[in-house]
């Protein structure tokens, strides 16, 4: 359960794991893990809500993103011998961890989950296409500020959708500038 609102969040094993080799080209950033983020994420967001909180979105990071590699360190660290070194596996899960704990700790770049406009177009991101990734709106959430969130970048269709607007009212300015008697309706 997420929040007060007691949504469910999809606890839907994931078909690639961090450390498989993708395709060349299926990057995005030039960060190999990001692909992996948003197929996470996607996966992560429940179904019948038109967007989280930000307290919803944090304990989701919290609760399922930075524990998703626990049941594998585990299962490793089990199979090993008393004394025995960990296996290089264990070596990259746990470093995987760590270092994601302390992005999320400075700022872990994600989806705007809580944009109803985002999460619409995140909903209908199908395939893992690359491509359609900068449509989203982009927001950097933190765990030491968990009360913020910083938009990093303007999804395409927002910035598409500020753009007509501004070019509508500069028309609208320029017609009332023409005609000073025309009423404004605004």
């Amino acid at each position: 359960m997420v929040g007060n609102t007691q949504t469910k969040v999809r606890a839907t094993p994931l078909e690639q794991g961090p450390f498989e080799t993708k395709a060349k080209g299926e990057e995005l950033n030039n960060a190999p893990h990001i692909d992996d983020r948003f197929v996470f994420f996607h996966h992560a967001l429940p179904p019948d809500v038109p967007a989280l909180t930000l307290s919803e979105v944090h304990e989701i990071i919290r609760d399922v993103w930075l524990k998703r590699h626990d049941v594998a360190i585990a299962e490793e660290a089990a199979t090993r011998r008393k004394g025995e070194p960990r296996s290089s596996k264990e070596d990259k899960l746990q470093a995987a961890k760590e270092a994601e704990a302390e992005e999320y700790r400075s700022g872990l770049e994600i989806p705007d989950l809580t944009d109803p406009m985002t999460v619409e177009l995140f909903r209908r991101w199908e395939d893992g296409d690359p491509n359609y990734l900068p449509l989203l709106r982009m927001i950097k959430v933190s765990g030491s500020e968990p009360e913020k969130s910083v938009v990093v970048r303007k999804g395409r269709r927002e910035e598409e959708l500020e753009s007509k607007a501004a070019k509508e009212a500069e028309g609208a300015a320029k017609a009332r500038a023409k005609d000073p008697n025309a009423m404004a309706i605004d």
